[in-house]
């Protein structure tokens, strides 16, 4: 596999900095699993990708362990053919990964297990707008709530986000500072829509796209 830009993800994950995340764009087969992340894990750990062990933590999200481990965390995403798989030291990454599509429930789903501030701010929006804004709150909530390491279990309505001017705002998280999170819209493609969280201080986001190998 190479990047749009002519690289193996091995030249890539050699400069992943402390203060960077990086995130990959890929096509997804679900009949793939986890093998494309295993390799890109394994180009970041340095390792054949058979080395690549994993293992599931307390609420089932997967990590590293054995060597090359250590510091490194990992998230991934798919929603239809696409896929995210997020990547950084030091910092627990969440993200999530929606297609666009109807969602005529939009507004019911929202009003049964969102807060009342963000179900109450999809009723004001026109319905064109509103299947959009659902799901970037969706992403939003799940990786938020991935990055967490407890995913949905913990509860959508738990936490508040705000979506406002194409911005993301965490307002709200039971038990924890807002203000220790990061919270990002993603630029997936026309089709999709993504969001990136971590607990931490502000880092830089290198998006990539990875595309299969020729032949």
């Amino acid at each position: 596999m190479t990047t749009t830009h002519g690289q193996v993800p091995a030249k890539v994950a050699e400069h992943l900095r402390d203060d960077e995340i990086h995130v990959w764009r890929m096509a997804y087969d679900h009949h793939q699993g986890r093998s494309p992340f295993r390799v890109l894990l394994a180009a970041y750990v340095g390792c054949p990708v058979e080395q690549v062990q994993l293992e599931s933590g307390e609420f089932g999200r997967p990590r590293l362990v054995g060597a090359g481990a250590g510091g490194l965390h990992f998230n991934w995403s798919h929603s239809g053919d696409r896929a995210l798989f997020a990547v950084a030291r030091g910092v627990e990454p969440g993200v999530d990964l929606e297609r666009l599509r109807p969602r005529p429930r939009a507004l019911a789903i929202a009003e049964r297990y969102f807060s009342h501030q963000e179900a109450a701010a999809l009723a004001a929006l026109a319905p064109e707008r509103r299947d959009t804004a659902f799901l970037q709150l969706w992403t939003a909530k799940e990786a938020v709530l991935k990055a967490t390491g407890r995913g949905l279990a913990f509860g959508l309505h738990r936490l508040h986000i705000e979506h406002a001017e194409e911005r993301l705002a965490l307002r709200f998280l039971d038990g924890e500072l807002p203000a220790d999170w990061q919270l990002h819209r993603l630029e997936v493609d026309a089709w999709h829509v993504g969001s990136l969280a971590w607990r931490g201080g502000p880092r830089t986001i290198r998006l990539r796209t990875l595309a299969p190998a020729a032949g």
